[in-house]
């Protein structure tokens, strides 16, 4: 459950309570957004929550535009729990859950849970980046991509290295299996593949780092 991407709208009204900073807390990937149609930007950018908590009590509105708009954009039907202020009448508005204040996180965590993906077998987790071998699935900022084996084989070998520089060579040899290492132009295009999955600016990363003449180096 760890590292599983919320998309948390809410405004910050002070007589409503908000949850984005105790989800953090509890280790969720947090986007947060103040309004609707910075929720549907995030969307448009690539980024690919598991779950979307509508507050609508601190947007002050029934939050009812807000998710079917969300459903109408997200690729697949994103699950949203909507939040409602105490008392009155309450549609679901095409919400997958419905919560009326007060509340605790860990009830909103609780309803959040059938919705959230499970790890495979073989996951590796380091900092920001979350590597799900088994599925190929790598999750980081909030963005999650799916990825070829040979990139798999790639980043697991960088993420076990973390903080270290691996040579060009010695790096090309391990994923390719092979002892011919004299042209790895091919590992670059792989490289800046990965860079693409899990950099917010590829042209700057800021994990993935090149160290001239050397290799390359996984910053985390």
């Amino acid at each position: 459950m760890d590292n599983a991407t919320i998309l948390v709208i809410e405004g910050k009204h002070a007589d409503h309570p908000v949850f984005a900073p105790a989800l953090r807390k509890k280790g969720f990937d947090v986007i947060l957004a103040s309004s609707g149609s910075e929720a549907l930007n995030y969307l448009d950018e690539g980024y690919d929550p598991d779950v979307a908590v509508v507050n609508a009590a601190s947007l002050r509105t029934s939050g009812k535009r807000i998710c079917q708009s969300l459903q109408e954009k997200s690729a697949s039907k994103l699950p949203i729990v909507l939040v409602h202020a105490s008392g009155g009448k309450v549609a679901k508005a095409g919400a997958a859950v419905v919560l009326n204040l007060p509340f605790t996180v860990q009830k909103l965590v609780n309803r959040m849970k059938p919705y959230l993906p499970g790890d495979g077998k073989n996951t590796i987790h380091i900092g920001p980046i979350r590597l799900d071998v088994e599925r190929r699935r790598v999750r980081c900022l909030g963005k999650q991509e799916r990825l070829t084996p040979r990139l798999v084989r790639l980043l697991t070998i960088l993420m076990q290295h973390h903080g270290e520089v691996v040579e060009r060579k010695a790096l090309f040899s391990e994923v390719w299996e092979t002892n011919y290492t004299d042209d790895t132009r091919t590992l670059d295009v792989h490289i800046s593949w990965l860079r693409r999955a899990i950099e917010e600016d590829p042209e700057k990363p800021k994990f993935l780092i090149t160290v001239r003449g050397v290799g390359y180096r996984l910053d985390v």
